[in-house]
């Protein structure tokens, strides 16, 4: 269970833009959490977590693709320590598949698809690490979208069938 109170505001504002649909609100609760953590001079955990949901709420590609660059730049910086102390589940290795998934949409967005498959390469190279939850489901269905959108998937090496 998340002890850590930066974590559970972080947790208030996602509540807020894919429960409730204010994702104007949750921008603007992501936005005063940033600035409370000091930014870039932040926790590391806190910078990834809270930039890994902020980039769900940004209108601009480019602006989201900032914050989900810093959120993979900061999970480098966290230790599985620091998670159990704040009562987040996952190890670090369970961090990477999500925050690749989300650059590969970026990229993809923006029409940078060798970039969009490096990280959906990384993705798959991590996404053993996720259990059979609802979390790991998420996670894997997401990959699976965007392996269709990039002809990436498990099929493309497939002989192709009867005429």
């Amino acid at each position: 269970m998340i002890t850590d109170p930066t974590i559970l505001r972080i947790g208030q504002g996602v509540e807020l833009h894919h429960h409730q649909g204010q994702r104007e609100a949750a921008r603007d609760l992501f936005a005063e959490i940033w600035e409370d953590i000091g930014g870039e001079e932040g926790d590391p955990l806190h910078i990834c977590v809270l930039a890994h949901a902020m980039a769900d709420v940004q209108d601009d590609v480019h602006e989201e693709l900032v914050w989900d660059l810093r959120a993979l730049a900061a999970v480098g910086q966290v230790t599985d320590e620091r998670l159990a102390g704040a009562g987040v589940a996952l190890s670090v290795a369970g961090l990477y598949p999500s925050l690749h998934l989300n650059l590969t949409e970026c990229y993809r967005k923006l029409g940078d698809l060798d970039r969009a498959r490096e990280h959906l390469r990384q993705a798959r190279a991590e996404i053993g690490r996720l259990g059979d939850d609802d979390y790991g489901r998420l996670i894997r269905g997401g990959l699976e979208r965007l392996e269709q959108q990039l002809g990436e998937g498990e099929d493309r090496a497939a002989p192709p069938g009867p005429p």
